[in-house]
């Protein structure tokens, strides 16, 4: 076991779940210098990410890596010398930790094992299919006159096989979906990247409003309709 990820088994289906952001955890030896309520809060993690997360992997019988840790610690959907790999501001709210955080320390205490791991589980998987899992705040702070409608976003950068066919299936479930909102794939990928684009892996980017992933209800929701579409996705790519 590693505090750099969880996995989940749910069976050998070749699929693999990953979720970036699936945890407000902070190591006891890290202080970050914040009030504790700022680790519920979208900016310490994808909420709703890790439960949905490990409902798509019991539905779609496969595994799931969870990331361990905050983002506020180390975002791991970030390139190594990204300015927000160790975030000093984000959405309005000061890291005063960290200020003087030791770069090389986190990286190799966090962000490599982590990914060393997601490219193990994919080397393990015969023509494996990806899907990464998100979520967003409805209403970021810093922008209150900005609303994000959207139920569900999908995002990719150069790959969108399975995205032009999630986007109208999703949509025909009656969900409200933004095609690269609520931010553009292209602007920020890393993980998928570095895993599934580089290597020609298919793979699905979902992005859920956190008001519905906040929810028990919202959760199901989201994983009974998405489960199925992976596999529509993965079987309609080949």
């Amino acid at each position: 076991m590693s505090e750099a990820f969880q996995i989940i088994r749910a069976g050998p289906a070749p699929i693999l779940i990953v979720s970036d952001h699936a945890s407000n955890h902070v190591p006891d030896d890290i202080d970050l210098g914040i009030a504790p309520e700022l680790l519920h809060q979208h900016v310490a993690l994808d909420i709703g990410a890790a439960e949905v997360s490990e409902l798509l992997a019991k539905r779609l019988g496969c595994t799931a890596i969870l990331g361990g840790i905050s983002r506020l610690v180390c975002d791991l959907n970030r390139e190594e010398n990204a300015p927000g790999l160790i975030p000093h501001i984000t959405d309005g709210h000061v890291i005063p930790g960290n200020e003087h955080a030791d770069h090389a320390e986190r990286l190799a205490r966090f962000h490599q094992p982590y990914h060393m791991e997601v490219a193990r589980q994919v080397a393990a998987i015969a023509r494996p299919f990806i899907v990464s899992v998100h979520s967003f705040t409805p209403c970021l702070p810093t922008h209150p006159d900005q609303q994000r409608l959207w139920e569900i976003g999908v995002l990719y950068n150069e790959d969108d096989r399975a995205a032009r066919i999630a986007i109208p299936l999703l949509a025909a479930e009656g969900l409200i979906v933004g095609d690269q909102q609520p931010y553009s794939g292209r602007l920020l990928n890393y993980t998928m990247n570095r895993h599934a684009e580089a290597n020609g892996i298919p793979y699905l980017g979902i992005e859920m409003r956190q008001d519905i992933s906040g929810t028990a209800e919202g959760r199901c929701r989201y994983a009974d309709i998405v489960a199925p579409i992976v596999e529509q996705c993965r079987a309609q790519i080949g």
